[in-house]
C-alpha cells in the first residue's frame, strides 16, 4: 500500500532483489507497459507480475491483493482523517500525510535514478530521455503528446542490433 506514488520502487525491491522473480529487464518492461495502460501504475504491475508468474490466475489474484485490503484500509483512514480534520487539534494529521507525500516523491525518484542507470544505454537514449523529461516536466507537455514524439525519435535514432548468427 502507498499514498501518493513509490510503489514501483517497493514492488521491485521485493521481485527483483528479494525473490528473484523477474530480472531488471523484465520488471523494466512491465512497468513501462504498465506506464501506458490505464489505471493505476502499481495495480497493473502487479498483474503484469502475476500473469507472468502463474498466468490467468495469478493476475487475478495479484488484482485482488492489490485492491482488497488496502480499499478497507483507505475507507477507516478516510473516516479517521474527517473525524480528526474537525477537531481544533486535527492539524497534525494533514502535516503527516504531507510527509508521507515527501517519502514517496523521494522513493518514486530513487528508484527511477537506480533504473535509469540500468535501462537507458548510450547518449541517444539519454538525449531522448532527458528530453521528454524536460517537456513533460518543465515544459508542461501532456504526457501523450511527449510520448507520440518520443517513441518514434528513439525507435528512429536507436541503432538496430543485428541477429546473432545460430
Amino acid at each position: 500500500m502507498s499514498f501518493g506514488g513509490g510503489m514501483s520502487a517497493w514492488i521491485r525491491r521485493e521481485v527483483v532483489q528479494k525473490r528473484g522473480w523477474l530480472d531488471d529487464t523484465q520488471f523494466l518492461s512491465g512497468l513501462a507497459l504498465c506506464q501506458i495502460a490505464p489505471g493505476p501504475n502499481a495495480v497493473n504491475l502487479a498483474i503484469f507480475i502475476g500473469a507472468t508468474l502463474l498466468g490467468a490466475a495469478g493476475a487475478a489474484v495479484a488484482l485482488s491483493a492489490m485492491l482488497a485490503v488496502p480499499a478497507a484500509i483507505l475507507f477507516v483512514a478516510g473516516y479517521v482523517y474527517f473525524t480528526l480534520r474537525a477537531l481544533p487539534q486535527g492539524a497534525w494529521f494533514a502535516t503527516l500525510l504531507v510527509g508521507a507525500g515527501a517519502a514517496a516523491i523521494g522513493l518514486t525518484l530513487a528508484n527511477g535514478v537506480r533504473l535509469t542507470r540500468r535501462g537507458v544505454r548510450g547518449p541517444t537514449a539519454w538525449v531522448v530521455m532527458v528530453a521528454t523529461a524536460t517537456a513533460v516536466g518543465v515544459l508542461r507537455v501532456p504526457l501523450l503528446w511527449a510520448l507520440l514524439v518520443a517513441i518514434p525519435a528513439s525507435l528512429l535514432l536507436t541503432p538496430r542490433r543485428k541477429p546473432e548468427a545460430k
